[in-house]
């Protein structure tokens, strides 16, 4: 377990999580912001992405009250990642975040903004974060509203950031500084 708060429990993936993960990302309405309802995921495409790449990402299951509900990660940002957001020129430690909720009966009773903010605590107190940042689709106004609730500014557009569902969509940075 990487923290606890309250009802919410973090930790890392394991083995047992691939066919809920599987189950989620081929949710159309889990898939509307993150990859995209025409990208489903098999168990074989779960265990590429989360389970045998090779990057520097921790990957992590969300459990509220007893049940794996979501998944969240988190990275340091490389230097690539740095200069498409304009922090190539600083020293500081920044990470950045990416989230879903994954059972819908789950969403918009503030558990996501229960989750951002506990990991935001994490990554400044377990990691010593100077800076915390995500990129959200500028369209996923509901998920940009619990990241401002937690704390996040809009920094700037990221136009045509991400390809999803055939079109490339612009997004927003965000950040959280720890000052």
């Amino acid at each position: 377990m990487l923290f606890q708060n309250n009802n919410l429990i973090v930790r890392e993936i394991e083995e047992k999580d691939k066919h809920i993960l599987a189950k989620w990302l081929s949710d159309p309405q889990v898939l509307e912001f993150y990859e995209g309802r025409d990208n489903p995921f098999d168990i074989d495409q779960v265990m590429k992405e989360f389970y045998t790449s090779e990057d520097e990402v921790t990957k992590c299951i969300v459990e509220f009250e007893g049940a794996r509900i979501g998944y969240i990660q988190f990275y340091q940002l490389d230097s690539k990642t740095k200069k498409v957001y304009g922090y190539h020129n600083e020293e500081k430690n920044i990470y950045g975040i990416d989230q879903f909720i994954g059972e819908v009966p789950y969403w918009n009773k503030g558990i996501g903004t229960l989750l951002v903010s506990s990991m935001i605590s994490y990554l400044i107190q377990d990691k010593k974060a100077d800076r915390v940042v995500m990129d959200p689709q500028s369209r996923n106004v509901r998920a940009i509203k619990c990241y401002e609730k937690c704390g996040f500014k809009k920094v700037k557009v990221l136009p045509k950031r991400e390809l999803h569902e055939g079109v490339y969509q612009d997004c927003w940075l965000m950040e959280i500084e720890h000052c």
